[in-house]
């Protein structure tokens, strides 16, 4: 189950004696605060035990619900990729490069609770509450004194983060870094499947995915394809290489494999390609 959001921001205050919502993803962010109680919260099939005091961090890419153990008061700041955009004459420069939707979608922060020690955890605590006595108004999606609160928390996770040593200016900040690590290891096939470059850019395999087909509007695999078939068919019109050496330099075991290769994705063989490659020539 997917839960929607249309506006930009919103504020929500859960009490109870249990949670009420089965495992469930959105299509906005979601911080949760915990302001009393305790119980495991799941999220992503990993459970992190929660108390009062508690942040978690929930982007469109998660799938979540609590299980209480006490009775439990849970406070919800849900913000969809419009409420940053919207205000982003308030922003500071440095979320040019990491922003809060990046630091939300940080795969390590679904693995392990944020620490917060004194006086930070006394600061997340008021600053959480501001945020609720602001609430009343009407305007509250478009308020700079909210939008600054907010702001405040994604510092205080940076400080938590820092004495955690877990770095949150590293991964996938821009996608020209993406693209341009897949064109320099394009001749590497081991490098850049999936599991190695969402290593390499610190992030789990499914979120690299999806990361990847949202930012482009094409799965990463069909990208890399058509990313090698692109330079293959510039190499064999060239008329300057080899079957054999083409497929030693893209990383093939051999003249078969990537024959193989060219007649699944192109639906002929590479012999007719660079037969008429030649008959252009």
């Amino acid at each position: 189950m997917k839960k929607l959001q249309f506006e930009s921001l919103v504020i929500s205050d859960l009490e109870g004696e249990e949670f009420g919502h089965p495992s469930h993803s959105h299509t906005y962010y979601e911080m949760i605060y915990v302001m009393k109680g305790n119980g495991n919260h799941h999220i992503n099939n990993i459970i992190l035990p929660y108390k009062c005091g508690d942040l978690f961090l929930i982007s469109p890419d998660d799938q979540h619900y609590f299980e209480y153990n006490k009775y439990s008061r849970l406070i919800f700041i849900k913000f969809t990729d419009d409420y940053f955009k919207g205000n982003k004459h308030l922003s500071p420069d440095s979320f040019a490069m990491n922003s809060p939707e990046n630091v939300m979608r940080k795969q390590v922060l679904k693995e392990k609770k944020l620490i917060f020690t004194e006086p930070c955890k006394t600061i997340l605590k008021k600053t959480i509450e501001n945020i609720l006595s602001y609430n009343c108004r009407k305007d509250v999606s478009t308020s700079p004194i909210v939008f600054y609160q907010i702001l405040s928390i994604f510092g205080l996770i940076k400080e938590a983060t820092s004495k955690m040593d877990i770095r949150l200016d590293v991964g996938l900040q821009n996608k020209e870094d993406v693209i341009s690590y897949i064109h320099q290891n394009i001749y590497q096939p081991e490098t850049i499947r999936i599991k190695n470059i969402a290593y390499h850019f610190n992030i789990s395999p499914t979120y690299f995915s999806a990361y990847f087909k949202r930012n482009f509007e094409v799965s990463y695999r069909d990208y890399v394809n058509d990313y090698r078939m692109a330079l293959i068919e510039r190499r064999m019109e060239s008329g300057q290489n080899t079957i054999k050496q083409i497929a030693y330099e893209f990383g093939f075991t051999d003249e078969s494999h990537l024959s193989h290769y060219f007649k699944n994705k192109k639906s002929k063989t590479l012999g007719s390609y660079k037969n008429k490659s030649r008959s252009l020539a």
